[in-house]
Parts: C-alpha cells; structure tokens; sequence
C-alpha cells in the first residue's frame, strides 16, 4: 500500500506542484508477506511492532493477538507445519523476542517451518551498549536456536529480507528462520512504485530433490533381502503429504509399519499392517527398518540397546538432510531427497515380481497386535470413579473414532504418552502433540492455529501440569471464538497429585497443586463453557456437545491423583542420586 504526500519544502522549490505516491516499512513488509500467499501473524502486541499489526489488520490480514509470545510462536510453527508455508510469529523487542525464541528453537528442532519476526534496538545503540530500551543484539542470540538469521536496515531491502526468510524457512529440511526488524526501519519511507519493485515473490521455495537412481537400488536391494522389514513413519512423512505414494508404498510392499506419534493416521491405525500395537515385538525383531521423516534419536533409542534387541540391523533412511545419516548408528543404504521423490522412486523401482515379506514376520505382528488390543480393551471400558487415564482415554478414543476430521492435540506425562497409544487416528496431520523435544506448553498454541489455519474443530486433550503452561490462551480461544474443546485431564499435580514433602515441613511437595482445583470456572470467566466431569459417560457427553456447538469449552476432567506414574514413560531419563542421607 501507499501513501501519497506532497514534497518536502526543499522539493517544492523546484516543483512546487508535484506529488508523488510513497510507501514505508511497515507497508513493505505487509505487502512482501501478501505478495507470499502469506496472510496471518501470530503475536502478541507493543512497542516498536502494536502500529505494524494495526496496519496488517487493516490491509486483510488476519492477526492473532496472543497473551504471551511463546504461545504466539508455538501456534505459528504449527501453522508452518500444517501448511507448509512459514507461520509467521511476531514479537516485541528483548524480553518479548526471547519469550518467542523458544518456541522458535522448537521449530527448527522438529522441522516446522516458521519465521520469527521481532522488532528491535537500533545498531548504533546496540553495538556501543548505550542502554536502549529492551536493548539486546537479538540476531546473534537467535543464531544458535535457528535455521538461518537475517537482519533488514533498509526499506529498500524488505523485499529480499522477506524472501529469504521464506526460503530458508521452507526449503531442505524446514525450520525456524529469525528475521530483525529495527525500529527505524518501520518508518523509513520510500518511492512507492520502487518499492513494488523491490518486493520478491518467491519461486518454489522448496523445490524437489530426487534422489540418485544407485541409491534407489541399493535401498530396494537392502529390502529385498529382509526377512523381517519394517517402515517407520515419522512426522516429516507426514509434513511431505506424500500421503497416497506412502500408502502404496506399504501396502505393495507388505511391510509392517509403525508411525511415530504425529506420523499416526497417514495410514489408519487400524491398517492390517499396523504394528502400532506391538512396537515392542516390531522393533526388536525385525532386521531391516527403513525410516521415512523419521530419526534414530532418543525417541527411537538412537537405534541401539534392549529397545532394538540382540540381532544385527540394517537400517534404510530417507531425509532430505545427508548430514542425518549415520548420525546414531551406520545406515546401510542412506535416500537423500524430499520425501515425496523418494518414495515415488521406491515404488517405479519395485517389480511385478516383488515378494511379500514372509507370512511368519507379518502374522506375528498382526497376533501380537491383536493380543494387545484386546487386553487393553477392558482398562478402556472401566467405570471407575474417579476416572484412571485408560477410562477418560477410552472414551475419547471413540469421540476421535466417530469424528476423524477433527484435530487432536496432545500434551502431558501420563496424559500424553497413555493417549499415543490409546487413541487411534484416521487421517494424517489430525495429531498434534510435543514432539521431538518433548516440550510442554504448546498446547493452547496449537490449538488457536489448528483451528484458524484449517477451520475444523479442535480437540485438546491436556494433562494438568501442561495445560499450566498455556492456559491462559483460552482468553485467546474465547476472544476468537473458537472450535475448541479442552480437556484438563486433573489428578492434583505433576504425574501424581499424591507425593508428600520428604521432610515433613509445611510446603507441599513440588509436584503437587491446589487439590481439585476447577479449570473449569477459568473458561467460563472468559464467556466459554466449562464443564465438570466425573465419569466416563460425563466426558462423553461434554465432548460431544462442545465439539457439535463449535463453542470454546474446558471440561475439568477429575483423574484418580494415584493414577500416574513418574514421568510417564521416559522414567528412565530421570538421573537418580547415587548418596543416600543417612
């Protein structure tokens, strides 16, 4: 957009009847993001960016205002995630900038494509540390945390600063980009059709990368000669929406697979070649696993130790990124290209002679499968008062069953790692959770632009201690009336709400809280619907109605404070003191 202006004085005195049309930063950087396909911003508010939301609201762009900019972040790498865009967070300067950091750090470690835009000090305070208001060099603070860092200082730059934001954001392997904004440059104005010039629309920012045709062989070589394969699926499968490719993929083959936790859906988890439920048996056992979007980190135990069992592996991998291969252990026949290639080039290269891996391998997996689902359907089916994880799971389990559409996200100890695999999902990109890092707070985030980025209803489904991180986003939630519904899945603390103060003194025990606290009453300060919920049959009922009403709802999901256990399922990781106090 432009302004038109008459000349300053000194300009009137050779043309006293000239006008011309002029544009400044804040106009540049809005029109650089439209011209991008790019039309929402995360953030949250102040000074030296509250006029530059102003201006973007008014050009058509949808801005969320957030109550902290962590959650803002959170909620625009998801975006990134979900549409394979760059969700675009934006912060204040310093404190608001390191709140944001975070969140952007988390996307660069699970692959999100996201840019993080802060206003900022200007360069000759900053380098003589004169003591600015929130003065801080913020590009080589976000340098470690990210995939790239740019800085603009001039408006005729805004248009390159945006575009390689973008790409760098978008192209190889996804990730957080930081882009510097100094307060000056907002202001800075400039000729308006030069302007226009000088923005960039970016041409296929993530453009394929084929894989080599002899590393297409050696992967299918290597798999020909399993005896017990598996494929896992990680969430860059998922991210890839090679989603009809991977399926052929499987099911020509007739390999077994097993989805990481935002992988769950791209096949229906209740495939025949699901090895969901027997993960234990499937990775143990196999000796060939070929890993699409998916790492050898801790997740998936670097690929060593008992997890894996005794027998030597071969290892097939597919990335983008040929620095990943051999990262924990050696892989056999490494597939460097994006997702969407390799797989295609994987199912050209396979023959019409291609054999089924033996019925031994499949038919145990399926039996282990089957063993598993049915002795966990009786802990489903409980009607224990106060509910245990596996009762108020199993119900939703049904709700997401009924309503495959829906978006779940999913944060906690107990409440996450029982609902991983406990809850089923349909179709892929409908699960969201904690990810690579593990990292609890992004729930309300994710929820806010799960909703606004795709428009379907949004279940959150949260333990008590992760809901504290963001819960005071549900103002947000009701403030843009949203389809989200909460569950606070609330046993009175952190894994259990039953821990006592070792030494006997009046504070309580760190992971304990207020003892039935009622999150419920916090939505309906803001205008929700909160709900309290007891039973199984209770929850149900909550869900349902808040999903079918699409209004903002918290249900106060009452979990037996014994239920838990430390730190879900990744106890291990808890180092234990090695001095006992006699």
């Amino acid at each position: 957009m432009s302004t038109t202006a008459t000349d300053t004085p000194k300009q009137k005195s050779h043309d006293k009847s000239a006008t011309h049309a002029l544009t400044d930063g804040f106009h540049l950087i809005i029109d650089a993001l439209k011209l991008n396909g790019i039309n929402t911003i995360y953030g949250v508010p102040g000074i030296p960016i509250t006029d530059f939301g102003r201006l973007a609201q008014a050009e058509g762009m949808r801005v969320i205002s957030f109550r902290h900019e962590q959650h803002a972040g959170n909620a625009a790498a998801i975006a990134g995630y979900l549409t394979q865009k760059p969700g675009i967070c934006l912060t204040v300067s310093a404190p608001g900038f390191l709140n944001g950091l975070t969140a952007l750090a988390n996307a660069t470690t699970n692959c999100f494509p996201m840019i993080l835009i802060s206003g900022s000090s200007e360069r000759e305070i900053v380098d003589l540390q004169q003591g600015d208001y929130e003065e801080m060099d913020q590009l080589a603070v976000s340098r470690p945390h990210c995939k790239a860092a740019f800085r603009v200082l001039h408006a005729q730059d805004i248009g390159i600063g945006v575009a390689r934001a973008i790409r760098a954001a978008c192209s190889g392997r996804p990730g957080g980009v930081y882009l510097d904004l100094p307060a000056k440059l907002f202001g800075q104005v400039m000729d308006a059709e030069a302007g226009r010039r000088s923005l960039v629309k970016v041409v296929d920012p993530a453009p394929r990368q084929l894989p080599a045709p002899d590393a297409v062989a050696r992967a299918l070589d290597v798999l020909r000669g399993a005896r017990r394969p598996l494929i896992i699926l990680g969430k860059g499968a998922a991210y890839a929406r090679a989603d009809e490719d991977i399926r052929a993929l499987v099911e020509k083959s007739g390999i077994p697979y097993l989805p990481m936790s935002m992988a769950k859906g791209l096949l229906p988890d209740d495939h025949p070649l699901s090895a969901g439920a027997a993960r234990s048996l499937a990775l143990k056992e196999s000796d060939v696993v070929m890993m699409i979007g998916a790492r050898l980190n801790w997740l998936l135990s670097h690929g060593r130790g008992k997890t894996w069992g005794t027998e030597p592996k071969k290892f097939i991998q597919i990335d983008i990124d040929p620095e990943e291969m051999d990262s924990n252990v050696g892989i056999a026949a490494p597939l460097v290209g994006d997702i969407a290639s390799c797989v295609s080039a994987l199912l050209d290269g396979m023959d019409g002679n291609w054999a089924a891996p033996p019925a031994e391998w499949t038919g145990a997996i399926r039996e282990k499968v089957e063993t598993n689902v049915a002795k966990m359907a009786p802990k489903l089916r409980n009607n224990n008062i106060p509910m245990d994880f596996h009762a108020a799971l199993g119900a939703l389990r049904t709700i997401v069953k009924e309503r495959p559409d829906a978006i779940l996200v999913n944060e906690g100890a107990n409440t996450l790692d029982f609902a991983r695999s406990i809850i089923d999902m349909y179709q892929p990109r409908k699960r969201l959770d904690v990810g690579t890092w593990g990292v609890m707070g992004i729930g309300m985030g994710f929820a806010v632009a799960a909703a606004i980025e795709t428009g379907k209803p949004v279940l959150a489904v949260e333990g008590d201690s992760a809901f504290g991180f963001s819960g005071m986003e549900i103002e947000t939630i009701c403030r843009y009336n949203l389809p989200v519904c909460v569950v606070v899945f609330n046993n009175n603390g952190i894994y259990r709400g039953t821990d006592v103060n070792p030494s006997g003194g009046r504070d309580v025990a760190t992971t304990v809280f207020v003892k039935d606290s009622r999150y419920d009453k916090m939505m309906e300060a803001f205008g929700g619907v909160g709900v309290y919920a007891t039973t199984p049959d209770e929850l149900t009922r909550a869900v349902n109605e808040a999903m079918d009403s699409g209004k903002p709802t918290l249900i106060n999901a009452v979990i037996d404070e014994n239920a838990g256990t430390e730190s879900g399922r990744i106890g291990n990781l808890n180092p234990q003191s090695a001095v006992s106090k006699k």
